[in-house]
């Protein structure tokens, strides 16, 4: 009976691990290089949490604000789009329930219900001015630059990773 219990106790000690390495449990934004499975970087965010990509427009050099939410079917939502100048890639009014405003010298669009089960991004390269903005204040920023190649492309979405794709990931910090 000893024996048994000696050879049987590494085991479920070793299955314990193997699941506990591989098995996805922590809800991230994740940025996957191009469209593949690889893992460029992560960034923690739950159910409701929210966050904002800001870029300069190559055009008029002016930085364009989409918020987006998380949605509990790990879905990303578009609400709001923050810009301050019409013009190529810009929207010149609301459709449907948004609402289209001006406020602090900026255009807003509100109320926006764009749902992306993945987002399509390249890292600026002419104007490579990328950032990233979380936070339940927005109080944590950082730029693509310090994660990505000037000119690269991801694809972004929600998902659950096991402690084995983090370690193999970056994690987004500010």
């Amino acid at each position: 009976m000893k024996k048994f219990l000696m050879i049987l106790l590494p085991v479920i000690l070793l299955f314990s691990v193997l699941i506990f390495l591989f098995i996805p449990f922590k809800q991230s934004l994740v940025f996957y290089k191009e469209n593949t499975s690889n893992i460029e970087a992560y960034l923690p965010l739950e159910d409701g949490g929210t966050f904002q990509i800001i870029f300069t427009h190559s055009i008029h050099l002016t930085d364009v604000v989409e918020k987006y939410v998380v949605l509990d079917n790990q879905d990303i939502q578009q609400y709001e789009i923050v810009y301050e100048e019409f013009g190529i890639g810009m929207p010149s009014n609301a459709q449907g329930n948004e609402e289209f405003v001006y406020e602090d010298g900026k255009y807003h669009i509100k109320n926006m219900e764009n749902i992306f089960p993945e987002i399509k991004l390249r890292n600026g390269k002419t104007v490579s001015e990328h950032r990233l903005v979380w936070g339940s204040n927005h109080e944590y920023i950082t730029k693509f630059n310090n994660y990505f190649e000037p000119g690269a492309w991801f694809t972004i979405k929600i998902d659950k990773l096991s402690l084995w794709q983090m370690i193999q990931g970056v994690r987004v910090h500010e």
